[in-house]
């Protein structure tokens, strides 16, 4: 591209020195020369800010903690680029990840793009191919041009307000085209409430590639993939979701109201399910029971169904694991006596 547009990068980081260099270093060596990179130390604790003090080629901005949406928000408050991306602190680009999402963006005058990557499973260590198992993505596979798949304005209200398949690391933005920044009311879903903003507010265009041009790191710490299933279904689809039923309760449509609140009721009784049965708390079973009920009574008992059906072939399935391994114990105590 020989007039490359100023991509401005922003990478918030909290207590997260094991990683960020990893992460700092896959932007410098981008075959995508004409970069900003921006790091928002999120009041880390560890030896981060005396690090990142020291590394040049970085612009490195401290702030008194405040979360990773008011990080990012910092970051593009000093932004000079047309474009920008956040790469979160423990994932990494390929070398060429902003070279192609560039050329795409600017080529067919996108609102943004994003990309496919490698996840590390937390069970086997391996990498995993992410988007291609995402069961809401597996409809916008057709009429794709080059490896890149293209999303319209009603697909995309439809695909947004039921998942976000597009983190913060995988994308590129047009500047011009954000609305609001970061929401830092979210628990978790800061990166969604920015494509709501977008996508429910004027016509956008967007395109998505299956081609794997970045890395997510498990480690334990994620926001949410470090998380327990319990904690994600209270932050995410509970109190993100509420949040985003109320924010734009104006300007969806009836039907679109109604995939949210049936999100929204999913998390009610997912997390009724934990308190009752990890806590033993009936007062807070019965009070998000009642609020689902309230809400759907249709779709709450079909999501009761749903959790029980789940938790049946969990047990049978420890049932059969636990048989097999005590076959594998006399087996294996046959063989020493023999």
């Amino acid at each position: 591209m020989k007039n490359q547009p100023l991509v401005s990068v922003i990478i918030p980081t909290f207590n997260r020195a094991h990683t960020v260099q990893r992460a700092i270093s896959s932007v410098l060596n981008q075959r995508y020369s004409n970069i900003q990179l921006i790091v928002v130390d999120d009041g880390s604790t560890d030896e981060t800010r005396g690090l990142l003090e020291a590394m040049p080629d970085i612009e490195y901005v401290y702030q008194p903690n405040a979360g990773q949406a008011a990080a990012r928000n910092t970051g593009m408050s000093r932004a000079h680029g047309s474009l920008i991306s956040s790469l979160d602190s423990d994932d990494y680009w390929t070398p060429d990840f902003l070279e192609i999402c560039v050329n795409q963006l600017c080529k067919y005058d996108l609102d943004f793009v994003f990309a496919n990557w490698n996840q590390k499973s937390k069970y086997t260590g391996d990498w995993e191919d992410f988007l291609s198992a995402d069961p809401f993505l597996r409809d916008y596979w057709s009429g794709g041009k080059n490896g890149w798949f293209f999303l319209d304005n009603e697909e995309l209200r439809k695909l947004y307000l039921v998942a976000c398949p597009s983190p913060s690391s995988s994308v590129l933005l047009r500047r011009d085209s954000i609305v609001d920044g970061w929401n830092c009311n979210l628990n978790i879903g800061d990166d969604w409430g920015l494509y709501l903003d977008m996508i429910l507010s004027k016509p956008c265009k967007v395109a998505f590639t299956l081609e794997r041009l970045w890395y997510k790191d498990i480690d334990g710490q994620n926001i949410y993939d470090g998380r327990a299933r319990e904690e994600v279904v209270k932050l995410l689809l509970v109190e993100d979701t509420n949040e985003i039923l109320h924010k734009y309760q104006y300007i969806l449509t009836g039907d679109e109201r109604k995939l949210l609140e049936q999100r929204y009721v999913e998390g009610l009784v997912e997390f009724g399910k934990y308190q009752l049965i990890r806590k033993g708390h009936w007062v807070d079973f019965c009070r998000r029971f009642t609020q689902a009920f309230s809400i759907d009574i249709r779709h709450s008992l079909v999501t009761v169904g749903k959790l029980m059906k789940s938790a049946v072939c969990n047990c049978y399935q420890r049932i059969i694991d636990r048989t097999d391994y005590v076959k594998h114990v006399i087996e294996k105590d046959r063989s020493a006596l023999n």
